[in-house]
């Protein structure tokens, strides 16, 4: 029996990593985690080998992927904080774009001819949707913030590699992603916080004062933000199809991951509060800075080209997972880290 193919997952000991390195293992892959833990959580890595390390250390880098035969790389590592983004853009600069340039150098030296690239749909700003309010791979890319920025970078440094290298290249542009395994043992646990549905569940478990609502004059049905909320372990078995997808040396291809329906902030608290069975109380504040009105997927092309189906996305699923996990996290928030 021949050995499972490994694939290095960069920021695999984080939320989306540590589920697609899951979904790896399930599929008859050798997950390798490479992490410096900074954001992630050393409990979260239960399926592959780990390697702590920075991805701007490409001499590191390139030494795990040698020595573990990686024959892919799924890069995750990076920082996400679209607020963070708009208050040190140096920082976000620095590890989502140089460090995206040094895996790209350390798979050039160690002879890995794929990279799958978390990316983002902040890289289409408030670019207007389609008749039907979705937003396609072919909209203008135009970042309302930073974050959004830095993961546009990342795709044009990456296509231009594949161009030049002959390595082959898919981003996966995530709307947002959620929920939590059905398992327990892995969910969302960032510090700190700044995704919705985990900071309305605390609020609604009395853990955090008032979620703040951050704008509740956008031009939506009522006038909150709307998203496209996919569930993480249909995330994740996206990152598989994507490392599976056959692609001729130098292409390099972009993909929605989203449901193709939004809901907006209220209709998340609400639905916290369906599945906590308490409500979720919050306050209204300003507009944050590079936040756009409206994000939903036209997630056709990945239907089409990849053979992904979300499965696991439905809005009680997606919220009754995240209660789940954080009425007992496994980690996370008062745990003992690395």
């Amino acid at each position: 029996m021949s050995a499972a193919r490994a694939i290095l997952v960069t920021g695999g000991a984080g939320y989306i990593g540590a589920h697609t390195a899951k979904a790896l293992a399930e599929a008859g892959y050798q997950p390798i985690v490479y992490d410096d833990l900074s954001a992630g959580h050393l409990e979260a890595v239960r399926w592959g080998e780990f390697v702590r390390g920075d991805i701007r250390d490409t001499t590191a880098l390139t030494a795990a992927m040698k020595a573990h035969g990686a024959e892919a790389v799924i890069h995750f590592a990076g920082l996400i904080s679209v607020a963070g983004s708009v208050t040190r853009p140096d920082l976000f600069y620095d590890i989502n774009v140089d460090g995206t340039r040094s895996v790209l150098s350390a798979m050039r030296e160690a002879g890995i001819g794929r990279i799958v690239f978390s990316s983002s749909a902040a890289v289409y700003g408030d670019a207007p949707s389609s008749a039907d309010g979705l937003i396609s791979e072919d909209a203008p890319k135009a970042p309302t913030s930073p974050y959004g920025d830095t993961k546009l970078v990342g795709e044009l440094m990456i296509a231009a590699y594949c161009r030049a290298f002959g390595l082959t290249g898919v981003a996966l542009r995530y709307f947002n992603a959620s929920g939590a395994d059905a398992s327990g043992l892995i969910g969302e646990a960032h510090d700190p916080e700044t995704h919705l549905i985990p900071l309305a569940v605390d609020a609604a478990m009395g853990r955090r004062g008032p979620l703040t609502l951050f704008g509740d004059d956008y031009p939506t049905p009522d006038g909150a933000c709307v998203r496209d909320y996919i569930h993480v372990t249909d995330l994740a078995a996206a990152h598989v199809a994507a490392v599976k997808l056959q692609l001729d040396a130098g292409a390099f291809r972009a993909f929605n991951i989203g449901t193709g329906q939004g809901f907006s902030v209220r209709q998340i608290v609400d639905a916290v509060t369906r599945a906590a069975g308490r409500a979720a109380p919050f306050s209204v504040g300003p507009r944050r800075a590079g936040d756009p009105a409206s994000l939903v997927a036209d997630a056709r092309r990945a239907l089409a080209d990849l053979g992904w189906r979300p499965s696991h996305s439905s809005l009680d699923s997606v919220v009754g997972s995240a209660v789940a996990w954080h009425s007992s996290p496994a980690y996370g928030a008062g745990a003992a880290r690395e």
